[in-house]
């Protein structure tokens, strides 16, 4: 594929996009992975690339949850280890499925992930009691998400999140932070695997984490008060499109 400025400056606009409504409603990996196989980019190198760029945003969300949101390293060092390990078999196995499956594989999940975000209500309440055992969620529960974020990757903060909700019967604000540190695990184990198979686009990928930590800044400070039930419908329908455009194509 040709890599020309006009290419960079639409995906990180794309990738400015996608940071910013990832911070307000989550999801915006159902934009930037449709648009790097629009762009021409290879399914393989299209997951590592969306990496790349996703990695940062982790990154500055797991300090920001460490420094101000009362998660201690203590307590989240050992379900990120199984949450790096589930992402790095992930990746692994990925990288043996034939790319022309990937090109049908790969539209399909994005598919199953935007209903999911669609009909999934964010604010689920805990339930009166954990549902599943601290180890065992930590063991088989984080793992098998991290498994799916090393392949794939869209919607696993807040399956991380839901989960921990739903199993642990943790309250939705404190799953939320502790599900940043475990993506972050996840980014970094995929990361890695992707970088030592070569299936990274370096160039584009440096130009999105721009506009992720841009979209991200304004996400913070100027959309505050947009509606995320309406971000996360924006994100289904736009990731739903860019879908279609990719299949047909």
């Amino acid at each position: 594929m040709e890599i020309t400025w006009q290419l960079l400056l639409v995906l990180g606009l794309v990738a400015l996009l996608a940071g910013c409504l990832d911070t307000l409603a989550g999801g915006g990996g159902l934009i930037t992975v449709p648009a790097l196989l629009l762009a021409g980019v290879p399914p393989l190198q299209a997951l590592g690339t969306n990496k790349l760029q996703g990695t940062a945003g982790t990154f500055m969300a797991t300090t920001q949850v460490i420094r101000r949101h009362g998660v201690r390293w203590v307590d989240v060092r050992r379900p990120m280890l199984w949450a790096f390990l589930g992402s790095a078999a992930g990746s692994v196995g990925v990288l043996f499925v034939a790319p022309d499956a990937l090109e049908v594989v790969i539209p399909i999940v994005l598919a199953l992930i935007a209903a999911y975000f669609l009909f999934v209500p964010k604010s689920h309440e805990p339930p009166p009691a954990p549902r599943i055992s601290e180890r065992g969620f930590e063991g088989a529960v984080v793992p098998v998400i991290g498994a799916y974020d090393g392949a794939f990757g869209p919607g696993t903060g807040s399956l991380f999140a839901l989960s921990g909700v739903a199993l642990r019967a943790l309250p939705l604000r404190r799953s939320t932070a502790v599900a940043k540190t475990l993506n972050f695990a996840t980014n970094i184990a995929s990361l890695l695997v992707f970088a030592v198979a070569g299936k990274m686009v370096w160039a584009i990928g440096g130009v999105m984490i721009v506009g992720q930590l841009i979209g991200a800044y304004l996400g913070s400070h100027i959309l505050l008060r947009v509606n995320p039930l309406v971000l996360r419908v924006l994100i289904v329908v736009v990731s739903l499109g860019m879908l279609v455009r990719v299949l047909v194509a």
